[in-house]
């Protein structure tokens, strides 16, 4: 972990409370899938929950994970013993590494210079124009003690992240609010009740029941004007 990584001190408790999340990491996925082709570069990749899918996509080539994290790394050679790993950041990955899309879910948010890091990613994409799918928590009003438990610096709103993306250089093709009833249900579980962690039979239930119908209705019906995530998918300008 570098300096500009903010530390989160309970280890797997981020990966913990989602691996439960079956239906969310396939939503997400599904939002992502028609931009995902060649070679893929997956940043802050835990344990691989989400490598797995990205793997099986049809018209991926390759993906090779990036995880800062020993216990996490060990853990995804582990289970996917034929993944290509690198353990670090995207600094750590071969000069003149290209690819034709970046996949970073729940990471920007962890590091103090983001800007630097948007930039990282359009360098890796800027050769074959390719795209990067953006996943990041929402909000700043909602931030919560359990943020700063995770290693959160920030949630972002909407011009926030558009500009940043700007200044790094990509220019956004989608960029929407993801799981309006989680917002809700992010700010009285951690806001107002101060909640330090997850039951996870809260969680199976919310992903089981709610967020599928959530879901649907935001992607076939209509985006909401906020929601507990941003979902970004942007080229490099």
């Amino acid at each position: 972990m570098t300096s500009s990584e903010k530390p989160g001190p309970t280890g797997n408790f981020e990966f913990d409370a989602l691996r439960w999340a079956v239906n969310y990491r396939r939503a997400l996925f599904n939002e992502f899938a028609p931009y995902l082709t060649g070679e893929v570069i997956e940043v802050g990749a835990g344990i691989g929950q989400f490598t797995e899918l990205i793997a099986k996509s049809p018209g991926v080539r390759k993906v090779i994970a990036v995880e800062p994290d020993p216990q996490f790394c060990a853990q995804m050679r582990e289970r996917l013993p034929e993944q290509a790993l690198v353990q670090g950041i995207v600094t750590d990955l071969q000069p003149g590494t290209a690819c034709d899309a970046v996949v970073s879910v729940n990471v920007l948010e962890h590091i103090e210079n983001d800007l630097s890091e948007l930039s990282g990613y359009a360098r890796l994409l800027k050769a074959r124009r390719g795209c990067l799918c953006l996943f990041v928590p929402a909000r700043q009003e909602i931030y919560a003690p359990i943020d700063g438990d995770f290693g959160h610096f920030r949630r972002y709103s909407k011009p926030e992240l558009r500009a940043k993306l700007n200044r790094a250089g990509f220019e956004a093709v989608k960029l929407h609010y993801f799981n309006f009833v989680g917002y809700f249900a992010w700010w009285f579980t951690f806001c107002l009740l101060g909640k330090r962690g997850f039951a996870p039979g809260s969680v199976r239930f919310f992903d089981a029941f709610v967020l599928p119908v959530v879901h649907g209705l935001e992607r076939r019906v209509m985006r909401p004007p906020f929601g507990q995530s941003l979902l970004i998918v942007a080229r490099v300008a």
